[in-house]
């Protein structure tokens, strides 16, 4: 099922819709932000560069931001209530797994971090890129955590 690997992204520009509330309530609100943001991409017009879903995440204990973006060239006119981040190029530890294992695959993926003496950068975002058909139940998911080193731009 999972099989880790380094990856380098290249800098990511994303417009989307976010969550930030009680790390409680995350799960919950991360399926809900997804539902929410596939019946508004439409607003999005011709920007969008993939149709893949892109999740950066940030959280500790007591609270998580999460958001669902696609990838866009920068835009001057954001639909009401969208925002737009970019991400730097980093590199990541990447698992691959379906919406459906997602624990399992951050299981896998953090066993192996250790195993190759490997730190997550606290200070940087992780990402979830969800590939997105609609005829399919269990969606390939990409998990990315970041690597402890510095952005590479």
């Amino acid at each position: 099922m999972v099989n880790c690997t380094l990856v380098t992204k290249p800098a990511l520009n994303l417009v989307g819709i976010n969550y930030c509330g009680p790390y409680s309530s995350f799960p919950d609100e991360s399926i809900r932000l997804q539902s929410e943001f596939l019946s508004r991409k439409h607003e999005l017009n011709d920007a969008a560069l993939s149709t893949a879903l892109y999740c950066p995440y940030f959280g500790n204990e007591v609270f998580a931001t999460y958001w669902v973006a696609l990838e866009v060239h920068h835009m001057e006119q954001l639909p009401p209530g969208m925002v737009q981040i970019r991400l730097p190029s980093r590199r990541y530890v990447m698992a691959e797994c379906t919406n459906k294992r997602i624990g399992e695959g951050y299981d896998l993926l953090f066993s192996w971090m250790a195993e190759q003496g490997l730190r997550k950068n606290d200070a940087a975002v992780s990402l979830e890129i969800f590939y997105v058909d609609e005829h399919w139940e269990e969606k390939p998911v990409e998990l990315l955590v970041p690597l402890d080193e510095p952005a590479l731009e």
